[in-house]
């Protein structure tokens, strides 16, 4: 006796080895496909509203805004007396970054920020941290190679262990002062170890001086030189370039990307020294020959009372509804409807508006 049950798309199927009257087995063949493709499709396109559902509800959920701007805040020495208004305190540096936790900010590192890699979770707020010149005071090892107490990456270490979700992680744009290294093992020592540790090593230049005004020539050289002090030592090419002084060269694109002699660079951003957080990369305002970069500065008793990371995170803090804030998900982009038209078209695909 023949075994006939239902199938997903409501047609009878019967049991294997049994012939219907009247019916050849290759007349059934392209209906059965046919019935089959349809219901793949169908369920496919369920699938993908789900999803998309699923996704749009997390974003709102979130308040997600990855449109949104980030501070790229800026610190050179963390040291007990500061000689320049560049300095940082120890005690300063711990309570900036207190807050940053405090607040909902995850570090990202320039490398992620300028590939749009900002995997972070939902809810939270994209902060960029860079140290320019290599100095000692942001990172000695002693001879088990643990950062020295009070250095910029052992205050972060703390932080980072006392708030879980806060990555112990940042941006070191070299010279060839390389943390008060001579030699090629120590300095090979002090890039690998930021290196495996998962902070982001960038180029600024080989001698730091000031590009303006420079010839190509002279531009390329020093650039490529900075890029080579790096991949000399260690197999990590830097993604980033972080202008000396904050300047940009005659033309803002040799920064981008140079030629000398048979070396050539090409980067995914250059940073300046703006004053201002920077635009989101998923936003048209987002160039990438000149990210601007925050000062880390008190308000009190400082010029930058209204320019400097104290008073752009008082901003930030006023004005939620202008930062990035994640979606959980680092394969889309998350907005309110309202911003779509200051998304950049190549993230279309990517998209989530809500």
């Amino acid at each position: 006796m023949s075994r006939l049950s239902v199938g997903r798309a409501g047609m009878a199927v019967v049991a294997a080895g049994t012939l219907i009257t009247g019916c050849m087995p290759w007349d059934d063949e392209p209906e059965d496909k046919g019935v089959t493709a349809a219901a793949k499709a169908s369920a496919a396109a369920v699938q993908k509203a789900a999803v998309a559902k699923a996704r749009t509800d997390k974003a709102a959920k979130a308040k997600a805004n990855e449109l949104g701007q980030i501070p790229v805040l800026m610190y050179h020495r963390v040291v007990a007396k500061p000689t320049n208004m560049d300095d940082r305190t120890p005690r300063q540096f711990r309570t900036e970054l207190e807050r940053l936790a405090k607040e909902g900010y995850v570090p990202v590192t320039a490398a992620e920020y300028v590939t749009g890699r900002i995997d972070i979770p939902e809810g939270r707020h994209a902060v960029v941290l860079t140290f320019d010149d290599a100095s000692p005071s942001q990172l000695t090892l002693d001879g088990t190679g643990t950062p020295a107490p009070d250095t910029a990456v052992a205050i972060l270490a703390d932080v980072a262990k006392d708030n879980p979700g806060f990555r112990p992680v940042a941006t070191f744009y070299v010279t060839r002062d390389m943390f008060g290294k001579s030699t090629p093992e120590e300095q090979t020592q002090m890039l690998s170890w930021l290196h495996d540790n998962g902070y982001d090593i960038g180029n600024h230049t080989k001698n730091h001086e000031n590009l303006l005004g420079k010839p190509k020539k002279e531009v390329t050289a020093e650039i490529s030189a900075g890029h080579r002090l790096i991949t000399d030592l260690i197999e990590a090419a830097p993604v980033t370039l972080a202008l000396p002084y904050g300047n940009q060269p005659s033309t803002e694109e040799w920064g981008l990307k140079g030629r000398s002699g048979d070396f050539s660079y090409k980067y995914g951003g250059v940073f300046r020294a703006g004053y201002t957080p920077a635009p989101s990369p998923f936003n048209k305002d987002f160039d990438p020959v000149g990210i601007p970069r925050i000062r880390a500065m008190d308000k009190k008793g400082s010029e930058c009372s209204r320019f400097c990371s104290t008073a752009w995170l008082d901003w930030l803090q006023k004005n939620a509804d202008e930062r990035y804030t994640s979606d959980g998900d680092v394969e889309t982009v998350a907005f309110p409807k309202f911003k779509k038209p200051f998304l950049t078209k190549g993230f279309t695909s990517q998209a989530v508006a809500y």
